[in-house]
């Protein structure tokens, strides 16, 4: 299973994400879309996942804490435990034996980041 990991901003818009996202390698064979678990409501992941035709995963902020990723925010690391919310939430959506297929990319606006990990949705 193939997973796209959003970290963003509350503010950031849906052309954010989108951007985010293209600039990981895009949408195309996506399972589903995935962020820390208080983001889940927020309004332009919800456009996003929609367009996409794709379902949110939110993952604990706990269980993120837990992935090492390869990109390293002292500032995300602060708030959530984590170097990367886009990377983490990636690979603990994918199951068991994901792997990082593409690592963080950010929007141009710096508002949001995607990263795309797969596998085997367990």
């Amino acid at each position: 299973m193939k997973v796209a990991g959003l970290g963003f901003r509350r503010e950031a818009s849906v052309a954010s994400l989108r951007e985010a996202l293209d600039a990981a390698g895009g949408a195309e064979g996506l399972a589903a879309l995935a962020t820390v678990s208080e983001k889940t409501d927020a309004t332009a992941l919800r456009l996003l996942a929609q367009e996409l035709g794709l379902l949110i995963r939110g993952i604990p902020a706990d269980a993120l804490a837990e992935v090492e990723t390869v990109t390293q925010s002292e500032l995300v690391r602060a708030a959530f435990g984590t170097g990367s919310i886009a990377e983490a939430a990636a690979i603990a959506a994918a199951g068991r034996g994901a792997r990082l297929i593409s690592a963080r990319a950010v929007s141009q606006d710096r508002m949001a980041t995607a990263a795309i990990a797969e596998g085997d949705g367990e």
